[in-house]
């Protein structure tokens, strides 16, 4: 009988996540335990620290792990930066994996009559390496290929997308550095001609080198190559963001 207790006992442990009612306006601490409240308010102290209200019980931020109110669904990612201040992410993809942004949510920017003439029309914003996800109510993890390559394994489709995602990625990176050398080579040539045109001027007077300018031409094709490298490489990682976002749509379907 007592082992049977203990068996109960554990399996309502594992599904004590799952039973947490979205529906309503909900505080899930770090310890899992859910305090469910009517209205609940995120607002800075006399201090400008941030607190959360539940009605009128005032509870911890730093012992929130998630909160939902009419506003949205939030997770606090204090913890995903040393020494910050306490923060909140908001949920924009809800599936087997969720995906938070990286913009805080500032609680007067939700304010109603805010909210409706500056969020109304807000677009929606890219999965990127910026921003956070997990899965369930489990711990936030950034959203970087080698994070989300251990969550999404048993999908072979979704990894697929994300190796995608990878070599996008790694292209573009070899593009800045390639882009760099080409324009640090140019600003060397640039001012090399133009030292050179100085030190033939000194030299020779009016002579031989009268109405003839610096050569440039080799500066401007580096500098012209390293701006249309760079530009590629910000195009090639942008479409590797698309890679990322459509990995996790495939994963959620």
């Amino acid at each position: 009988m007592k082992k049977l207790l203990i068996g109960v006992m554990a399996c309502f442990a594992l599904t004590t996540r799952a039973q947490v009612h979205e529906s309503k306006n909900f505080i899930y601490l770090y310890s899992d335990s859910v305090i469910y409240a009517k209205d609940i308010r995120l607002r800075p102290d006399f201090s400008g620290y941030l607190q959360l209200r539940a009605d009128s019980r005032k509870v911890p931020t730093e012992q929130v792990k998630f909160f939902s109110n009419e506003d949205g669904f939030f997770a606090n990612t204090r913890r995903l930066h040393f020494g910050s201040t306490t923060s909140f992410s908001e949920r924009i993809i809800e599936g087997k994996i969720n995906v938070f942004q990286q913009e805080d949510y500032y609680p007067y920017q939700y304010d109603h009559r805010y909210r409706r003439n500056r969020y109304i029309d807000r677009r929606p914003q890219a999965v990127d390496v910026k921003m956070y996800y997990n899965k369930g109510y489990g711990d936030l993890k950034k959203a970087n290929y080698h994070n989300l390559s251990a969550d999404m394994a048993d999908n072979p489709k979704a990894m697929d997308m994300l190796k995608n995602y990878r070599k996008s990625i790694n292209t573009g990176k070899t593009m800045y550095i390639v882009a760099g050398a080409a324009i640090v080579s140019g600003l060397i040539s640039f001012l090399a001609a133009g030292s050179s045109n100085r030190h033939m001027s000194s030299g020779n007077g009016f002579g031989s080198n009268f109405g003839k300018g610096p050569n440039f031409t080799p500066a401007f094709i580096l500098l012209g190559a390293g701006a249309g490298l760079a530009t590629g490489g910000y195009f090639i990682q942008a479409s590797g963001n698309r890679h990322l976002e459509n990995a996790v749509d495939a994963y959620n379907r």
